[in-house]
Formats: C-alpha cells, sequence, structure tokens
C-alpha cells in the first residue's frame, strides 16, 4: 500500500517541479552577473556537443566552431538549467526510494537474523536434552545387565498364580 502511494509522490514531485524549472527559466535571464555566467556556460555547452556530433558523424573537427549569439545562448542555457533542475529532482527522489527500501531490508534481514538465532537456541536445547534421555538409557541399560530385567522394575513373582505382580510403589 506504502509503495504505489509513495511512486504517486514521486511523479507529482516530478511534475511539480517543471513549473518551477520553468519560473527559474524565465528569471534565469534578467540579472546581468547570471546571464553572463548561463552564456558562457551555454557556449561551453555549445562548443561541446558540436565537437561530439563532428566526431560521431566524421565531420571535420579543426574547424571553427562559430558561438551561439546571446539570446539563443541564454535560451539554450535556460533550457539546460531547468532540464537540470527536473533531472536533479528526479535523481533526488529515487535516492530516496532506494535508501526507504534499504531500511526495509535491513529490517528484515534482522528478523531473519533474530528468528535464525531462536532456532539455534531451540536445537542446542533438543540436543542437550537427546544426551541427557541417551545418558538415562545407558544408566538403565546398565542396571539391567547388571541385575537383570526383573530387578531392574522389581518384578516379583506371585506363587499362587506363578504370573507377575505390578511394581511396588
Amino acid at each position: 500500500m506504502v509503495l504505489p502511494l509513495l511512486k504517486l509522490g514521486t511523479l507529482a514531485l516530478k511534475t511539480l517541479s517543471k513549473p518551477i524549472a520553468a519560473r527559474l527559466k524565465s528569471e534565469a535571464g534578467k540579472h546581468p552577473k547570471f546571464r553572463n555566467f548561463i552564456i558562457s556556460i551555454a557556449q561551453s555547452n555549445h562548443r561541446i556537443t558540436t565537437r561530439m556530433q563532428r566526431r560521431i558523424y566524421s565531420h571535420a573537427t579543426d574547424v571553427e566552431i562559430r558561438p551561439l549569439n546571446e539570446e539563443k545562448a541564454v535560451q539554450a542555457a535556460v533550457d539546460l538549467l531547468g532540464e537540470l533542475f527536473v533531472f536533479s529532482v528526479g535523481v533526488t527522489a529515487l535516492i530516496f526510494e532506494v535508501q526507504r527500501s534499504a531500511r526495509s531490508e535491513a529490517k528484515k534481514e534482522e528478523v531473519r537474523r533474530q528468528e535464525l538465532e531462536a532456532l539455534r537456541q531451540r536445537n542446542e536445547e533438543l540436543a542437550k536434552e537427546v544426551e541427557l534421555l541417551k545418558q538415562k538409557l545407558q544408566e538403565i541399560e546398565q542396571l539391567a545387565k547388571g541385575r537383570g530385567l526383573s530387578g531392574v522394575f522389581k518384578l516379583k513373582k506371585d506363587p499362587e498364580e506363578g504370573k507377575t505382580a505390578p511394581p511396588a510403589a
């Protein structure tokens, strides 16, 4: 019951993070220092992706890469920022889920360990009881050999009937 609700909560969190990412995108281009920072990130990202694409498609890699104009760079950077935010929310939710699952498994393992320990103790108790019964049986066998069977059970013959009487108390 908890797992489906938790997964629904994670999905809702991801969905709610998208409008927050859009808000970040709209605000990111307005502040001058931050704008310059994200433009430099966007230009670096553009150079890296262009080089990778050229290598993948076996195009010339020594050709100069033209920088993006300022508006395209800002747009690319805020898109990257928004995707990064949504991705980080998803990763955080995933980490939380893995930790929750690990705690649950640890509790189950502890219960299994305790059950196993209880079974071991019971096994040791039964082994001691078996040893005790073996010793008693050996004592009875020794008595039976020494006295004979009728001496161990204190059986007396009734001279009138020729039958054995029950043992005396």
